[in-house]
């Protein structure tokens, strides 16, 4: 016997192998597995995304540390950095009432892009008018 007589066995083998890997790569399941969520990120203090307590008016420093640092604290999508009054000067100017229906509606402007609600739909108006509050107050 050589060493290419048992090739069609193992060619065959190999093709069924494949064969049978190819369809379940292509089950409903299998594709929902590839495309699931690997994890999940909670920055909030409770399970609802909502950094909101019963002990009086909203902490818009707390709010911005659970929702806003990430983008306000690198200037992430053209966000204003927190404490660099040249980024804010400009849109202090609009007034906080305009400030804080961006923040809370979304906007899209020249300097970037401000999702509603900081990307967190759990954010009460209070919350985001807070935090917008709270970011206005480091460079003023």
């Amino acid at each position: 016997m050589n060493k290419f007589s048992q090739l069609p066995t193992i060619l065959g083998i190999s093709f069924l192998i494949s064969a049978n890997a190819l369809a379940n790569h292509n089950t409903q399941e299998a594709m929902e597995a590839r495309v699931s969520a690997v994890g999940q990120l909670s920055i909030a203090d409770d399970n609802t995304g909502s950094v909101a307590t019963d002990a009086g008016p909203v902490d818009g420093s707390a709010v911005y540390a659970a929702s806003c640092g990430a983008c306000h604290g690198a200037g992430v999508a053209g966000a204003p950095v927190l404490g660099k009054a040249d980024d804010w000067a400009d849109r202090i100017e609009q007034g906080i009432g305009a400030l804080a229906e961006h923040a809370i509606n979304g906007y899209q402007g020249s300097m970037g892009v401000m999702p509603a609600r900081g990307g967190n739909p759990a954010l009460s108006d209070e919350e985001v008018t807070a935090a917008v509050q709270h970011m206005v107050d480091q460079v003023q």
